[in-house]
């Protein structure tokens, strides 16, 4: 059949997108305009059918094509102007990862006198010497690549990996770091439209991925031992098909899920099809036990650790080990790409995980972390300041007016995240918020001291009072 799309600039007919449409759920539906869109076959500022009128002509409810709607308002496809209409949108996608870059968004300030507390990275002094681990082993000492088609990680990696797993994987990889385990599964796993959930505050790399994909982003809150079951019950009866978790020093607020609390969600998880996708950024630098909700799903769990906080984030390394229906094809398709992680860097980071050196550097840095972090939460606590309990390398702090803080900080000489880019859906209960890398903080009381008197200014009212 012939379908005949009007020009750019007018009402396209419903039964013109009708007749794309075969599969007549919202995500297929959704799916059809996308491709439409995609294919020119309808123009930006070309207005769509109503959602009645489009719901008549495909024979579903009203409600399907608005969530079919939504789901293309979530990717930028489409936009609504009220009564006036829901009208196409120009798609060409982002060349930049809006919330990623906007961590770094506080206003500028002079940059030579700045102590950078945005950044969420690790501090260069605390971290294992590398050219040392390169130094301890030769060119003779591993067996090198001599096919394309040879295994991915090297033997004893894999080895030592199994060994230290919250939980038996039945399948072990790496990839070059946590972000990149975090798209290819996204890529393998979410399509247009699906539903997804995550906490909020999140991860603002993973919320633009999600985004780019086309999904529904569900935001569960949490508390001091992580997501909230009752938050996640109600989320889960939307049936996503994923949910992303961070189980110790989550990133904002350094909040780690306790072992009662993981058994807890797995019990609320067990009556869903949902993945559940687990991204341990710390590892080894984190207080916090290494639990999993794979200890109790395995098959339904894969669970990302990544090296780059605690052994330096050029190693670019993170292992991803769990449910083999969901990394076999990911490995399959990295195949037909990089192939694999250099297996020279591999054999770097093993000397780092068995070698007592790198090992004893690891555990001085944990020290050093929490004391740092400790330092700044019990001093903002004096000054009556609320801030995110737990570990790792961040803190969470409620805000009176989240830019007025940006203002105050940086122009005392201090950069930190805005707590926006890390917010799932803003709404009238969100309050303001910034993100601390206390991670980065001098080894000096006094001079914690000196930034928790700054922060405590700039966490009150827009005039700079303490609350």
């Amino acid at each position: 059949m012939t379908v005949t799309v009007p020009a750019t600039g007018i009402s396209v007919p419903a039964e013109s997108v009708a007749a794309f449409v075969e599969d007549r759920s919202p995500r297929g539906i959704a799916a059809a305009v996308h491709r439409m869109i995609r294919a020119g076959q309808v123009q930006p500022g070309d207005r769509l059918p109503t959602v009645r009128d489009l719901a008549q002509h495909l024979g579903v409810s009203p409600a399907t094509v608005s969530e079919a709607w939504q789901a293309l308002g979530a990717v930028g496809a489409i936009h609504a102007r009220g009564r006036a209409g829901t009208f196409v949108r120009d798609v060409a996608e982002p060349t930049r990862p809006t919330r990623y870059l906007g961590i770094g968004g506080a206003p500028s300030t002079e940059e030579s006198a700045a102590l950078d507390l945005s950044t969420g990275t690790p501090d260069p002094a605390l971290l294992p010497a590398l050219h040392e681990a390169v130094e301890r082993f030769t060119s003779g000492a591993t067996a090198w690549t001599s096919s394309y088609l040879d295994e991915p990680v090297l033997p004893a990696l894999r080895e030592h990996l199994e060994q230290s797993w919250p939980f038996r994987a039945q399948r072990m990889t790496v990839v070059d770091g946590a972000l990149d385990g975090l798209s290819r599964i996204v890529d393998q796993l979410v399509g247009l439209g699906d539903r997804v959930i995550m906490e909020s505050p999140g991860f603002p790399p993973l919320i633009d991925l999600l985004d780019r994909a086309g999904a529904d982003v569900i935001p569960v809150a949490i508390d001091e031992q992580g997501v909230i079951p009752a938050y996640l019950a109600r989320a889960l009866r939307s049936a996503p098909v994923a949910v992303f978790l961070q189980p110790r020093a989550h990133n904002p607020t350094g909040t780690s899920m306790t072992r009662l609390r993981s058994s807890q969600l797995a019990e609320v998880l067990a009556g869903s099809r949902a993945w559940v996708i687990e991204d341990d950024h710390c590892g080894d630098i984190s207080l916090a036990e290494d639990v999993s909700i794979g200890q109790f799903l395995p098959d339904r769990c894969v669970h990302i650790r990544s090296y780059s906080k605690s052994h330096g984030p050029d190693l670019r390394i993170a292992a991803v080990g769990g449910a083999a229906e969901v990394i076999d094809p990911m490995m399959a398709r990295r195949m037909l790409g990089p192939g694999w992680t250099s297996r020279l860097l591999q054999a770097v980071l093993l000397d780092l995980l068995t070698h007592a050196d790198p090992q004893e550097t690891v555990r001085q840095a944990r020290i050093a972390y929490t004391r740092r972090g400790t330092l700044l939460r019990e001093k903002l606590k004096d000054r009556g300041i609320a801030a995110s309990p737990g570990d790792g390398i961040n803190v969470w702090i409620p805000v009176e007016d989240e830019r007025s803080a940006l203002i105050t900080l940086a122009a005392a000489g201090i950069r930190v995240a805005p707590g926006s880019p890390f917010v799932v859906t803003a709404d009238s209960t969100t309050g303001d918020a910034i993100r601390v890398t206390t991670g980065r903080l001098p080894d000096d009381e006094d001079r914690i001291e000196d930034v928790a008197n700054i922060i405590a200014r700039a966490a009150g009212s827009a005039g700079g009072a303490l609350r």
